[in-house]
């Protein structure tokens, strides 16, 4: 078959082996493909260049990250939110420290993989050393970070054996051919449009499952990389999970579709599809973020509360949106008694909101612009 074989193994359950990328033959990119190739470079190209106009770019990106973090880690069942997160960076005991852990060491390995990319070229060595850092410390740490399986695994629902599984990934061995193999296809200079590349990239890593465990979120990490490494990204906030995430049971169908009829295309329409849509997500996202920055000036400006000061805070609440006061005493070098009454000002204007409801060890939220980028967490 076009995509791979089925290979019955000595204990009698059957595991399936890829073909090595690209497929052949080839995807037909026509019709609707084409049309969708078109409007996703677009759509990209048009996200990263309001990128460029963001305000605290970085800090925007940190939240995406967070975000994204937070979104691959529900797909697999963690239970957190974007304010656990704020609370454990605030070093708040927390009940779900378990959860908090996976989805910290998320962000970790997503910014560590953008760093290294900078120097470094997608490799397995890179793959390998993301994947430590996904299971360090936290659930999974006992089934070898960092390092290729050396065992069969399989996929199903909980409970699920070898003999139930919905999919068994190649054996160990072949695993590590079909990993090798993939590595090779990175490299090689290819025929096909980068996103349709990205794409297969996605498809055969999730099919390998190479390690015992972070496949899923790995693999959603391998699409953001791949196209940052590939220049198709100046600034990494194209994040796919929210999509994978609203679309989990069509997501894993069309996996199994090209594993079962060696049909690409129709898992390319669907990825297709996922970056137009997360692209205008993230476009209508800053948007929405540089409306509220400076609907906030002019709010200050009409309170007459546009000091320097306030100012600072509004552009400090971007990085930090969960704050205590004495957050904005130390970042801007003023007193308490200072910091609480910009921060009673900030109140009164409707751009903070207090949280605790404590009348001591108050924290505060940015919640407008909290409320724009935790949709769907």
């Amino acid at each position: 078959m076009r995509s791979g074989r089925q290979i019955t193994q000595t204990t009698g359950y059957k595991a399936f082996i890829p073909n090595p990328l690209p497929p052949t033959p080839p995807i037909q990119i026509e019709g609707e493909i084409q049309h969708l190739l078109t409007s996703a470079n677009i759509a990209i190209g048009k996200m990263d260049t309001m990128g460029y106009l963001a305000p605290n770019l970085d800090h925007i990106i940190a939240m995406y990250v967070r975000k994204e973090a937070l979104l691959s880690s529900q797909i697999e069942g963690t239970q957190a939110s974007l304010e656990d997160i704020f609370e454990y960076e605030s070093q708040i005991p927390l009940k779900n420290i378990n959860d908090i852990e996976e989805v910290v060491n998320y962000i970790k390995a997503l910014n560590h993989g953008i760093n290294r990319l900078a120097e470094f070229p997608m490799s397995i060595r890179l793959i390998k050393e993301i994947h430590e850092i996904l299971l360090e410390g936290a659930r999974g740490k006992e089934k070898t970070p960092g390092e290729f399986r050396k065992s069969q695994n399989w996929i199903g629902p909980p409970g699920s054996t070898l003999a139930t599984a919905s999919f068994i990934p190649p054996p160990p061995k072949e695993a590590m051919d079909a990993v090798g193999e993939l590595e090779l296809f990175l490299h090689k200079d290819s025929d096909f449009p980068l996103l349709i590349n990205c794409a297969l990239v996605h498809y055969q890593f999730e099919t390998i499952h190479p390690f015992l465990d972070g496949n899923g979120r790995l693999g959603r990490l391998l699409i953001t990389f791949y196209l940052y490494w590939k220049g198709a990204l100046q600034y990494p906030l194209l994040y796919l999970s929210y999509y994978l995430k609203i679309h989990r049971q069509e997501y894993y169908d069309r996996l199994n579709l090209v594993r079962e009829k060696g049909d690409y295309e129709q898992w390319i329409i669907f990825f297709l599809k996922g970056i137009i849509w997360t692209s205008e997500s993230a476009l209508q996202t800053i948007k929405n973020l540089l409306r509220l920055q400076e609907d906030h000036k002019k709010r200050l400006i009409s309170k007459k509360l546009s000091t320097p000061y306030a100012i600072a805070l509004l552009d400090y609440l971007f990085e930090k949106p969960h704050l205590t006061i004495n957050d904005v005493a130390n970042h801007l070098k003023i007193s308490y008694q200072g910091a609480k009454a910009l921060v009673e000002q900030f109140v009164a204007a409707e751009i903070l909101k207090e949280i605790t409801g404590k009348r001591r060890d108050k924290r505060y939220s940015y919640w407008e612009y909290l409320a724009f980028l935790s949709e769907g967490t």
